[in-house]
Formats: structure tokens, sequence, C-alpha cells
């Protein structure tokens, strides 16, 4: 996760995986597990003319409700969009064979989060591969041809 609130999760006030109970706010998306994981906006809170959340598709469509105590409801995280190489040193497993590198992973909502992109033997030839070739054309002035 981002680490930081985000605009589809106002009420998160919390990173999410810390003990703290997700309570959805208006405006919140959240998944509702009893509906198999289908995604809604809360459109209504416990107390305010109603005695359960209510959700509604993000595109529109019919509402639906969830418990009051927001039992069945999870918060939504921010998609992630793309990932960075982080300036570090990679590391090879040989018993394993496979290595890792450091990456940045960012999010929609502007958030980033490290992580490893771990890579077989197989998937390190196809990379070295590949980049050869983008450096190759990465070379080459424009209108050059291969």
């Amino acid at each position: 996760m981002s680490g930081r609130p985000t605009p589809h999760l106002p009420s998160q006030g919390a990173e999410l995986g810390t003990a703290a109970p997700f309570s959805p706010q208006l405006g919140d998306l959240a998944a509702d597990t009893a509906k198999d994981g289908r995604v809604g906006v809360v459109v209504t809170l416990p107390g305010e003319g109603g005695a359960t959340y209510h959700l509604r598709p993000p595109g529109g469509g019919p509402e639906w409700s969830a418990p009051a105590d927001a039992s069945t409801l999870e918060p939504v995280p921010a998609r992630p969009t793309h990932a960075t190489l982080l300036v570090t040193d990679p590391v090879y497993d040989p018993r394993a064979k496979q290595g890792s590198v450091a990456i940045l992973v960012h999010h929609e909502d502007g958030g980033r989060s490290e992580a490893a992109l771990i890579l077989t033997s197989a998937d390190l030839e196809r990379l070295h591969t590949q980049t050869g070739r983008m450096l190759g054309d990465s070379e080459r002035s424009p209108g050059e041809a291969p």
C-alpha cells in the first residue's frame, strides 16, 4: 500500500494491514465479501436514513445493503500504474536459480511502494535480449533503418 490516504478512501486513517477496523464513509469504495467482492460506492451510512450501509456500483446500477458493523466490507486499494527500478544492486540466488531487483511500484493515487521483481534464469535471459534490443534502437538516429 501507499501508506497515505487515497482519494477514493477518504476515511482511511491508517495504513492497510494494521488493526484499525475499516469504517467506510460516504463516497468510499468498498468491496463486499458477501457479494463475491463486488465493489460499490457507499451512498448511505447506518443511522442516516437506514440501519445498514447502502452501496451502488461505481458506474451506477441497483443499490445493495451491507451489515451496519461493516463486517463484510473491505477497503479497495489504489491500483498500481507502473513500476520503476530502484538504484540498488541486484541479487542472484544460485540455489533457487533466480534473481531479484528492487522496484518502486507507483499507484494511481500518487502513492508508491517498494517491491522485489523476481526473475528466473529464463526471465533474465529474455530481459537481457529485450533490453539489448531497446538499447540498440535508442542508439540509432531517427529515420535510420534498423
